[in-house]
């Protein structure tokens, strides 16, 4: 009940925003991004993409926004902001002429109607997996909350190879498909052109290549611009490479956590060389999820230490122990103090050795009980590596 007189407000506060704002959306080309995972690397590669090819573009993601010509940081907890700064972001973009607007799309945003009014042209579903069933309550919610922007688009482009996508997909002319398993209308393995590509950014990529094609973007400029874009801050962020490596990843859901760890395993790991995993579980979220982020660190990492990420008011012993049930067997090591674990983790770390740590990415805070106390795990670890000879 709560939560319905919330959305009821949100959706109050988004119809006062477009009016306020005189619909914006209306006059230019809005590309929403959703999913669990390859939000925020898919935003950016259309960014990329449609700026290399020449056109005026605006973005709102995750890491930051850049509207207008102008940069903002975003580098706390909010992916998709309140309706009032959304409308105001996409005045000024139609302001400035720009012809597109790429927005990361968040279910809590659907589902709370702070999009409403947006009219969006275009969108991309990444993929459905295990986050926000705290809110959403069952995987069957969250992914119907995910498929109101496939509904709301122009045209869609939906992952065929994501089992929970390919479950709410109807047929219908405006949806397009792309994968490198099951049949796609898009299915190019831009492995094969792209160094060190890893698996799941591959169809991050495609994702972006196939909505670009859909929008009319020469094919050969959106291949040349794939191969110059730069992964962003905190997503596969290798912050040290000398005798070891130290990669700093903002995966944090079960499957994120798989993923990473498992191109790391594949392409970073060699001969003798160990995988050393730092990584913890928010607080006051989907706790259901505890467990199988541990299960697919014990899968991969030869050395485990989970600790605190932005426990708030829950106890961050408690946290350890419900990720730990995922380790089963396996041993694992709990240093809640973030920095501790991250010196000691490195620490530990001989030649040939890999140390992930997922969870904050390009995150610029770590919030504990209720106050967001400054916090970078990248300057964390260039503090530790500067006094190394």
């Amino acid at each position: 009940m709560i939560q319905k007189i919330k959305n009821i407000y949100h959706l109050l506060q988004a119809v006062v925003a477009n009016l306020w704002y005189a619909f914006p959306s209306r006059e230019i080309k809005v590309i929403g991004v959703t999913g669990t995972d390859g939000k925020t690397t898919t935003t950016h590669l259309l960014y990329h993409i449609l700026s290399t090819s020449g056109k005026k573009v605006s973005m709102l993601s995750t890491i930051f926004a850049k509207v207008a010509g102008k940069e903002y940081d975003t580098g706390f907890h909010v992916t998709t902001p309140d309706s009032f700064l959304i409308q105001k972001l996409l005045r000024a973009a139609v302001k400035n002429g720009d012809e597109y607007f790429i927005l990361e799309t968040t279910s809590h945003a659907l589902d709370q109607n702070r999009v409403w009014g947006v009219h969006f042209d275009a969108a991309v579903l990444t993929n459905i997996t295990h986050e926000h069933l705290d809110y959403h309550k069952s995987i069957g919610g969250y992914a119907k909350t995910k498929w109101r922007l496939v509904e709301m688009a122009r045209i869609a482009l939906i992952n065929n190879d994501d089992e929970v996508t390919r479950l709410q997909s109807i047929k219908s002319a405006h949806i397009k498909t792309y994968g490198l398993i099951n049949k796609a209308d898009y299915s190019q393995d831009f492995k094969k052109e792209i160094k060190d590509l890893a698996d799941f950014n591959a169809y991050n990529y495609l994702g972006a290549y196939g909505l670009c094609v859909e929008l009319g973007i020469d094919e050969k400029s959106i291949v040349e611009a794939l191969k110059t874009y730069k992964l962003p801050a905190g997503r596969i962020d290798i912050v040290y490479k000398k005798d070891f490596m130290v990669i700093v990843d903002f995966a944090h859901t079960p499957n994120g956590i798989y993923r990473i760890l498992e191109t790391v395993k594949k392409q970073y790991i060699h001969g003798e060389g160990r995988l050393i995993h730092v990584f913890g579980s928010a607080g006051l979220r989907d706790h259901t999820k505890r467990p199988a982020m541990g299960k697919a660190s014990a899968t991969f990492a030869d050395i485990s230490y989970i600790t605190e990420e932005d426990y708030r008011t829950e106890d961050p012993l408690k946290i350890a122990k419900e990720i730990g049930l995922g380790f089963e067997n396996k041993k694992y090591s709990v240093e809640i103090d973030r920095k501790k674990a991250i010196y000691t983790a490195i620490g530990v770390a001989k030649s040939g050795d890999v140390v992930v740590i997922t969870g904050k990415g390009h995150e610029k805070s770590l919030c504990r009980g209720t106050i967001e106390y400054p916090w970078s795990d990248i300057d964390c670890v260039k503090e530790y590596v500067s006094t190394l000879s």
